[in-house]
């Protein structure tokens, strides 16, 4: 988690198939928590052909019966149906929007909001950018995409930098 904490989380990321990874893995680590998604993202990359949006889309009912099979990820029916769901939703914005990363940054209008908390409580499990943010994924195809699950998701695409000030990374992500 640390390691995490101090190399990924809140760095801003315009990656569509990281965006699609952690949209997914957000989803999956719903009711669940994120250290225990966090130690199986090596086998759902390998699960989900490394996030490949136009693969995961292509994902039939006998892959997904196998991906049920796999020990290494999450082996929730909705939650994997959903995965491939989603990469089908991403390349629909894809062809709409021009990339996953333009429709889901203009909710933070294409720049992080840089939040100033002095201390770790307090932080929200939503906000009105990540209410919007779920109405319009989920009016878009997406499914597991509920606002908590988006703030989360902003939190750790850098969307939203969420680091409290006396953290070394608060300025880092700053930058």
């Amino acid at each position: 988690m640390r390691r995490y904490h101090d190399r990924e989380w809140g760095v801003p990321l315009h990656q569509d198939r990281r965006l699609l990874e952690l949209l997914i893995l957000e989803g999956a680590q719903a009711g669940l928590s994120w250290s225990t998604i966090l130690n199986k993202r090596a086998a759902y990359r390998r699960a989900f052909s490394n996030f490949n949006i136009s693969r995961v889309a292509r994902f039939d009912t006998a892959r997904i019966r196998r991906l049920l099979r796999d020990p290494g990820i999450v082996r929730n029916r909705l939650k994997i149906a959903s995965a491939v769901k989603n990469a089908k939703a991403a390349l629909a914005i894809k062809r709409e929007w021009g990339s996953l990363d333009g429709f889901l940054w203009r909710f933070v209008d294409g720049r992080p909001i840089q939040n100033n908390r002095k201390i770790g409580g307090g932080i929200p499990a939503r906000t009105k950018e990540s209410d919007a943010m779920s109405e319009a994924l989920r009016e878009a195809g997406f499914s597991f995409v509920g606002s908590t699950i988006c703030y989360a998701f902003m939190q750790s695409a850098g969307m939203v930098n969420d680091h409290v000030t006396s953290c070394f990374r608060w300025r880092e992500v700053r930058r």
